[in-house]
């Protein structure tokens, strides 16, 4: 590079320039030759090298090189060319020291940010790669990336202003342990937030995808993305809710996932039945139920026993409320239990039961308990109502009523009986 000099020297001489002239000229043509070259150098690198590289990637049948090696990923690290290009060579053309070292020290800044911007991509890449395969989506990579970008800007800063105050990095580091506090009361969310994405994965709490409910928070949807500082929750009303992931640590919340990924979806649910309509089952209506499919060998068989019983311990059976009687209460509770039996989206190998409740003021709770096999909420809710579709109209038929709270309709009808 010497030699160049000269010989600009010699040409700007030969020119008709001083040769005072020529001594200052020569260095800042010199240096423009340098970043001529470096700005010749970036093109060819991205317009040639980065084209070969990607025709080569793109023939390959893996899929991740073509994230990894997409042009937006390897055009940063192209960028480092033209400044190393300047900060290798031009101490070859300027002699003034202070000039070098200023020139030197914004090659250095440039290319510390220009490296990381490199990396920070680089990383994200990574992470759409990982993210796509099944058995990462679980695991806060959003929250590792975050936290890794966050710790190349905290070393980038400390190393740019080493470079702009001339001391060591380790002086830096030095001050800054002394400030750990005020630096800890900062990035306490990030902190928090990178300390309990590791728990949340770790234990298996919460992944993207999961159904989860937090009321304190309003949150009542699907998991669509975890981050260092936020869990995002889409809500059934198609709203966004964000929370804290140290709140999800330390607070309680409900994650329906055990339920997706049981063998079915609880029902829980009763219907009051007035107490006055609760009587003894008459022989005319043993008759009537014994028509019914689902009943049939179960009357059968009780009334055998019952009759077996009251004969064997002589009871009166001119009063019935001597020996053993079957209800209607307790006959249509066994319908509806086999009834339930019957039905080919209810989960035959999990609980299911019909249950009286303790009594109340507004009748007998007669509750239904068992597990829907369908667990997508749409057809659920279509089993539920389909059921006690069938539960409501089959009352009638054992001599049952429904308790409900009088309403206009009844005050209305008791006013035209009694005038």
């Amino acid at each position: 590079m010497e030699q160049i000099v000269e010989k600009i020297n010699a040409m700007l001489v030969a020119m008709g320039l001083t040769p005072s002239w020529a001594d200052s000229l020569d260095q800042v043509i010199a240096t423009l030759l340098i970043i001529l070259i470096a700005f010749i150098a970036d093109l060819v690198c991205r317009h040639i090298i980065l084209k070969l590289v990607h025709k080569l990637v793109k023939q390959t049948k893996a899929t991740w090189d073509d994230i990894v090696f997409d042009r937006k990923v390897m055009i940063h690290l192209s960028h480092l060319v033209p400044p190393v290009l300047i900060y290798i060579f031009i101490p070859m053309t300027i002699e003034k020291e202070a000039t070098l070292d200023f020139i030197q020290r914004i090659c250095m800044i440039y290319i510390i940010v220009v490296f990381l911007r490199f990396i920070s991509v680089f990383l994200s890449a990574v992470y759409h790669v990982y993210n796509q395969r099944e058995q990462f989506r679980d695991r806060p990579l959003k929250g590792l990336l975050q936290t890794a970008q966050v710790t190349l800007i905290f070393v980038g800063g400390i190393a740019i202003v080493s470079i702009l105050i001339n001391k060591s990095p380790v002086v830096l580091l030095t001050g800054l342990g002394a400030s750990a506090a005020i630096l800890m009361l900062v990035f306490k969310d990030s902190i928090m937030g990178f300390v309990s994405g590791i728990q949340l994965s770790a234990n298996n709490m919460l992944k993207v995808g999961d159904w989860i409910a937090m009321p304190k928070y309003g949150a009542d949807g699907t998991v669509i993305e975890v981050t260092l500082n936020t869990v995002k929750v889409r809500n059934w009303d198609n709203t966004i809710t964000t929370i804290p992931p140290y709140a999800l640590v330390s607070d309680s919340f409900q994650n329906w996932r055990g339920m997706e990924e049981s063998g079915g979806r609880r029902v829980k649910r009763s219907i009051n039945i007035d107490m006055n309509s609760v009587r003894f089952c008459t022989p005319k209506m043993l008759d009537k139920y014994r028509k019914i499919r689902l009943l049939k060998d179960y009357i059968e068989e009780t009334e055998r026993v019952v009759t077996a019983y009251n004969k064997e311990n002589g009871i009166d059976n001119s009063v019935l409320v001597n020996g053993r009687r079957q209800t209607n209460l307790g006959v249509f509770r066994v319908y509806l239990n086999n009834y339930l039996r019957s039905l080919p989206n209810v989960n035959q190998d999990m609980t299911c039961m019909v249950r009286q409740l303790q009594p109340t003021e507004l009748g007998i709770p007669l509750e239904l308990y068992f597990f829907s096999a369908v667990k997508a909420w749409v057809p659920y809710e279509g089993l539920q109502a389909d059921v006690f579709d069938h539960v409501l109209a089959i009352i009638p038929e054992f001599d049952l009523h429904v308790f409900q709270n009088p309403t206009g309709e009844d005050f209305r009808s008791y006013k035209q009986l009694t005038f």
